[in-house]
């Protein structure tokens, strides 16, 4: 079939032609923004996933619904080599920016913005050279003993306040958006629960979402214990068969095409329902597929090529990461795990047990994996991949 109609897109964050399976996380964030909007309490939100599921493509739709609603909005995914306060100030910049219109008193927007720089400021170190200080590009002067104290928790809780009373004016609200939440470092961990913590007892209409691995509410309780009540936590999950026919079906019907029953069975099997693998094996068969309707042996015919391009895009770049140490502790988990295809744990003692070591000479290279976003432990004493699939392919690899 023509492939410049093909409607597929495995991507990284690509939004893909028909969102399927996500309906309630809609619908739930649709309450959270009129819940806020109408100065109700309501928690902050964090996705949580595997990689392949869909959350970033998820958080991007969910910040489209808060533009529809005439939010301030801003987005930025966190890095482990990298503080908040950088990123932060930019995103609440840009939140900042989109409601200025709206608001009758451009001397109170200033004022903000005042504080955004000054809190921006804090990022350069104090014996930095001028040429090498980073300025955040915020049009109004910093207004100095306002969030700029150095201490990152400090600052963000009187920010947060600070930003949250322009959406009050306008009668909206603001919504931050973070992705790859596992990356921040615990400090910045702490401050921004921290001062989610304060908006929710002043019930101002600022809200947080995030997005990151499963273990992200490990991460969260660490830093403070009351994270568990002050975020609603949401579980993305793999598409369930009627989700993922859906995801399939609805794109190519667009396109008058259509799949046999088997053809969607081999590929519900293949992608085990996994929003990234259903776009890869689509796009595949529908390329390698001569007419309608699409039959399980044109399936057959591209399985080769979607599993290629998963092998080179998806897992190979992040086996190349990894140290010899670190793929051998890779491969003793691959050869523990038999369930591949979901987030089974195995226990690490296992996994030093197999390669004939003690547990504790095996710690660098876990903790590096983790690092690297390539495992997580979701409990004490045991790892998983973050990757679905990752087992099966490391046992192709070797």
């Amino acid at each position: 079939m023509d492939p410049v109609r093909n409607p597929y897109a495995p991507g990284a964050g690509q939004r893909p032609p028909e969102l399927a399976g996500r309906d309630r996380e809609l619908d739930v964030f649709d309450v959270v923004l009129e819940r806020v909007a109408r100065g109700r309490p309501e928690r902050s939100l964090m996705l949580t996933g595997l990689r392949g599921v869909g959350k970033t493509v998820l958080l991007n739709t969910l910040r489209s619904q808060a533009i529809g609603r005439l939010w301030g909005t801003g987005k930025i995914e966190a890095r482990p080599d990298q503080s908040l306060r950088r990123p932060i100030s930019a995103a609440l910049h840009m939140a900042i920016r989109e409601l200025a219109p709206h608001h009758r008193a451009p001397d109170r927007i200033d004022e903000v913005l005042g504080v955004l720089k000054a809190f921006a400021l804090r990022a350069n170190a104090a014996n930095a050279k001028l040429r090498d200080r980073w300025q955040p590009g915020i049009d109004a002067p910093a207004r100095a003993g306002r969030a700029d104290s150095g201490d990152i928790e400090i600052d963000l809780v009187e920010l947060f306040t600070d930003a949250a009373s322009v959406a009050t004016d306008v009668g909206t609200g603001i919504a931050l958006f973070i992705d790859e939440m596992q990356d921040l470092g615990a400090a910045d961990v702490s401050a921004l629960c921290a001062a989610c913590h304060e908006l929710s007892q002043l019930g101002a209409p600022l809200i947080v979402v995030g997005a990151g691995l499963p273990h992200v509410p490990a991460v969260l309780s660490a830093a403070k214990s009351y994270s568990e009540r002050l975020f609603r936590y949401q579980r993305i999950d793999r598409l369930d068969r009627i989700s993922a026919d859906q995801a399939l079906c609805a794109p190519a019907s667009r396109e008058d095409v259509e799949y046999e029953e088997k053809a969607l069975d081999l590929l519900y099997e293949k992608s085990g329902g996994y929003p990234y693998f259903v776009q890869a094996y689509g796009k595949a068969t529908w390329d390698h597929a001569p007419r309608s309707p699409i039959t399980a042996a044109d399936v057959r015919m591209a399985a080769p090529e979607a599993e290629a391009e998963l092998a080179v895009g998806f897992f190979g770049s992040r086996y190349e990461r990894a140290t010899p140490a670190e793929r051998e502790y890779m491969r003793a988990m691959a050869a523990l795990l038999w369930e591949e295809d979901h987030d089974v744990a195995v226990q690490t003692s296992e996994i030093a047990k197999s390669l004939g070591r003690k547990p504790a000479s095996l710690s660098p290279a876990r903790d590096a994996l983790i690092k690297k976003g390539l495992i997580y432990s979701g409990e004490r004493g045991t790892v998983a991949f973050t990757v679905p699939h990752f087992g099966r392919y490391l046992r192709t690899v070797g």
